[in-house]
């Protein structure tokens, strides 16, 4: 399998895999900018994709700029869809205390190809029981 990948700017950089077993790939800003803490920016990418059916590119946030910096995908993560042909975009939200700027052509985001199960949604009247029920939002406790 490969994943088609077309430059929609002379500018922009294909994505890259950091290390040889990384299991995603780094993408770049197409575009320089600042944000500002609590602020969130929709970061161009440059690219576009060709997501073979049945699978799904997710955006994810990166690591060392969430740390260091308090900046994640806002979305994360976000999709992008094996009939979408245009352009990547990355949800950026600064969750820090001071300003974050970042040029054209540093990494961004990651992304990588998941495989994804189309099933039909079917609608009941009855679902089957388990022992958990609807308990969530914490109610195992911490």
């Amino acid at each position: 399998m490969e994943l088609h990948i077309k430059r929609l700017t002379p500018t922009a950089r294909m994505p890259v895999r950091a290390t040889e077993n990384a299991s995603c790939f780094d993408v770049h800003a197409d575009m320089e900018g600042t944000i500002l803490p609590g602020e969130r920016m929709l970061v161009k990418t440059g690219l576009a994709v060709a997501v073979p059916p049945g699978f799904e590119v997710q955006v994810r946030s990166r690591s060392g700029l969430a740390l260091k910096h308090g900046v994640a995908t806002l979305n994360s993560p976000g999709t992008v869809d094996a009939d979408y042909r245009g352009e990547v975009g990355v949800i950026l939200m600064n969750h820090g205390r001071e300003p974050f700027v970042f040029k054209q052509g540093e990494r961004v985001a990651q992304i990588g190809v998941y495989r994804v199960e189309m099933c039909p949604a079917v609608e009941v009247t009855e679902l089957e029981p388990t022992a958990r029920g609807a308990g969530g939002f914490g109610h195992t406790g911490r």
